[in-house]
């Protein structure tokens, strides 16, 4: 855990976050400015900063858990399928290791590298959170 690490506050609980996946290694939550709804952030337990710091036994977990995460947006949000993706260090809003698992559909705008970011609606991101914990648990 790192001090004023947004990420390492909402690993510990002690910075709010709609939650989707726990694991001993892994916590996913719902970004809160999402490309789509579902877009979902995961981050290993343990302060690591790029992809190069992950230790080698996080590797599995991390993405495992993207593994995871990709199918109950297609199986449950009708996500036609899934955008996968990290920054390090260029773009990296916050220094933590983070991978974005993004729903996609045809035709939902997402070009390039200029996405379209909103907000959730009042009670949008709960009820998105809850449907993927259900899907994941």
């Amino acid at each position: 855990m790192t001090d004023g690490c947004l990420f390492c506050g909402i690993v510990a609980g002690n910075t709010p976050a709609h939650r989707v996946i726990e694991t001993d290694e892994v916590v996913g939550f719902l970004d809160t400015r999402p490309l789509f709804p579902g877009h979902t952030l995961l981050v290993p337990r343990e302060h690591v900063v790029t992809l190069s710091d992950l230790p080698e036994a996080l590797l599995v977990p991390l993405f495992s858990t993207a593994q995871r995460v990709t199918d109950a947006l297609t199986s449950t949000l009708g996500a036609e399928g899934t955008f996968v993706a990290m920054n390090n260090v260029v773009s990296q809003s916050v220094a933590h290791l983070h991978v974005h698992v993004v729903p996609r559909t045809k035709g939902d705008g997402l070009r390039g590298f200029f996405w379209p970011r909103a907000k959730y609606a009042e009670g949008e991101a709960e009820a998105c959170a809850t449907t993927l914990r259900k899907a994941l648990a």
